[in-house]
């Protein structure tokens, strides 16, 4: 994919200048078109903008989308456990321990990796060199369902549905303590942690943020939940389980490093993944049973060992 330059005059004011280009330009998807308005590569009447800008009446805009920059990230014959294929999206269910996307100084053994040498050159270019296919990510010792997209038009299609969320994504997960009511909902906004930013937490000014939960077994010290992502920001469930005083069994950042169980990472499992699919417009859901660690806890669980 070359460089590629737009440029518009308005003629339809009053909507923001992400919607407004994310309408046009169709292989774009609008938090893509926002990165472009952060690194001042669009320009309204030649000056920067932010994404929040209302478009005017004969504004003048101007769009560079920079030619992708080359990095050398080698496809690779890993095992995918592969839920559902077909020519604009490829369902994995994600083990333990793998990384989705490469980053620097890890650029192999990913998800990314793995995909790259089953699809061949069939996947979506627009989040970029280090993450083909990739619309969203689950952490490295989370399992469970994730969808990559194979053009940037299916790309674009359920990055949108992201954005609105109207994606269905439910997790099960084991947490501490005993939660007393059957269901309820946290709506606690997330942003960087202010000390570490390696970490992410409950911040007042931070971004919308909210999980439903509901219970689906009690082992008195622990609880076994499933959870449903109303929004996706980075570590969601986990902080917002351990905002609750409930952290993740096994998470060593947001919860107890307790060595009693020998988990490696959170007990966290992406279970069910719905959504429209981008080239029938029909909804379709995916499930997938719990990884073997998990099953074998709840049982050590309810042994009370």
């Amino acid at each position: 994919m070359e460089g590629r330059e737009f440029t518009f005059t308005v003629d339809t004011p009053g909507v923001r200048i992400d919607a407004f280009l994310s309408n046009e330009i169709a292989d774009l998807s609008r938090s893509f078109i926002q990165k472009l308005i952060e690194d001042e590569s669009i320009l309204v009447n030649d000056k920067a903008t932010k994404s929040n800008y209302k478009i005017r009446l004969n504004d003048k805009i101007y769009v560079c989308i920079p030619e992708p920059k080359e990095v050398e990230i080698v496809p690779e014959n890993i095992p995918l456990d592969i839920v559902y294929e077909d020519d604009d999206i490829i369902i994995i269910n994600k083990p333990k321990g793998m990384v989705v996307h490469p980053a620097a100084g890890h650029l192999s053994g990913t998800l990314v990796n793995a995909l790259m040498y089953h699809c061949k050159d069939n996947l979506s270019g627009i989040n970029g060199e280090l993450r083909p296919g990739i619309v969203h990510r689950i952490d490295r010792d989370t399992t469970g369902l994730i969808v990559a997209c194979k053009n940037d038009i299916a790309h674009k299609f359920i990055a949108e549905q992201l954005a609105v969320h109207s994606i269905t994504r439910k997790y099960q997960a084991i947490v501490y303590g005993n939660i007393k009511e059957d269901t309820g909902t946290i709506d606690a906004p997330i942003y960087r942690h202010p000390q570490d930013r390696k970490r992410m937490a409950v911040v007042k000014n931070g971004k919308e943020a909210v999980t439903h939960y509901k219970v689906i077994e009690r082992f008195g010290d622990y609880t076994h939940i499933e959870c449903q992502l109303e929004t996706g920001r980075t570590h969601q469930i986990r902080v917002h389980m351990s905002y609750i005083k409930h952290p993740l069994l096994g998470d060593e950042v947001y919860g107890n490093p307790n060595k009693k169980f020998k988990l490696e990472g959170q007990c966290l499992h992406a279970k069910t993944l719905g959504f429209i699919h981008p080239n029938t417009k029909e909804y379709i859901e995916f499930d997938s049973e719990l990884p073997e660690y998990f099953n074998k806890l709840i049982l050590r669980l309810r042994n009370g060992n």
